[in-house]
């Protein structure tokens, strides 16, 4: 099967390194040369930590590779595709944009799904002239280490474009996941965001550092990781547009903290940026920073 992928970023290239490893053939688009490069660099550096774990065989990697390639063209990523997948910014017009482009140009069957982690599918996917072709696909990050995602259903979403997206997930990618209803956050976002959004008051107020307050949450609840961390991964600039869009959603209580708005302002904007919550080398978390002003 032929899969788009739009947006070579934090989510998108690990989304394409998936598929491509199921054994799809994937085409990762994003607007500029040298991100959809990077893309494919991390897939790369990814596939070869696996290697050296003893996760990923050396013919795996290669079988991979040989199933991507990447494009600056939108209308060249999705004109043969199958199922397409959104995974830009988390803007309401931009998204609401490319997956317009994105059908336009698509054939008249293809699934047109969106990676949002907090965005109505509805509110996404209402001016599109195929509506019950849409759906959400809501993955973790990293996305080849999390085997397990949040399947959101808009408004007029088909049963018959839920059933492929189940076969897909389950047979293809071999993910457990839940399908939830359109509700503005999900059911991972409203609790996620909340929990990291109190933790960072927390940190605001010297309550405790970053590493205790993740601390209290892996080892007292037994969650794999912590809630500031998990920011951190998740993208301290995600973090605060998807706050954004809740707090008009929900009311005040999704208020992003300024402790928030200072660290993305001054571009720590957590491990893609190397400073969050924590110092980080690559995929590597090293210490707390000490900036929590």
């Amino acid at each position: 099967m032929q899969i788009a992928v739009l947006g070579a970023g934090t989510m998108g290239h690990g989304i394409a390194q998936v598929f491509a490893m199921s054994g799809h053939s994937v085409r990762l688009y994003d607007i500029d040369e040298d991100i959809v490069a990077a893309g494919r660099d991390r897939i790369e550096t990814n596939l070869d930590r696996g290697i050296e774990v003893g996760k990923v065989s050396n013919a795996a990697k290669a079988a991979t590779l040989d199933n991507l390639t990447t494009t600056t063209d939108l209308t060249d990523a999705v004109d043969e595709a199958s199922f397409v997948i959104e995974a830009v910014p988390e803007e309401v017009e931009l998204k609401r944009e490319v997956l317009a482009r994105a059908e336009r140009d698509a054939p008249t069957d293809a699934i047109i799904a969106s990676n949002t982690s907090s965005i109505s599918i509805t509110q996404l996917t209402e001016d599109l002239k195929r509506p019950d072709q849409a759906i959400g696909l809501h993955f973790w990050n990293p996305v080849h280490l999390i085997d397990f995602l949040e399947i959101p259903l808009a408004a007029r979403t088909s049963d018959k474009t839920l059933a492929f997206v189940r076969r897909l997930v389950e047979d293809d990618l071999e993910f457990d996941y839940e399908v939830v209803n359109d509700y503005p956050g999900f059911a991972s976002s409203r609790l996620g965001v909340a929990l990291g959004v109190e933790a960072m008051r927390m940190v605001a107020q010297g309550v405790a550092s970053p590493a205790a307050i993740d601390n209290v949450m892996t080892k007292g609840y037994n969650y794999s990781i912590g809630p500031l961390e998990q920011s951190d991964l998740a993208g301290l600039d995600v973090r605060l547009d998807i706050l954004e869009y809740l707090r008009e959603q929900h009311g005040e209580r999704f208020c992003p903290p300024q402790i928030l708005r200072r660290k993305v302002q001054s571009g720590k904007t957590g491990q893609k940026s190397g400073e969050g919550f924590y110092v980080w080398d690559g995929d590597t978390r090293l210490e707390v920073s000490d900036d929590h002003r």
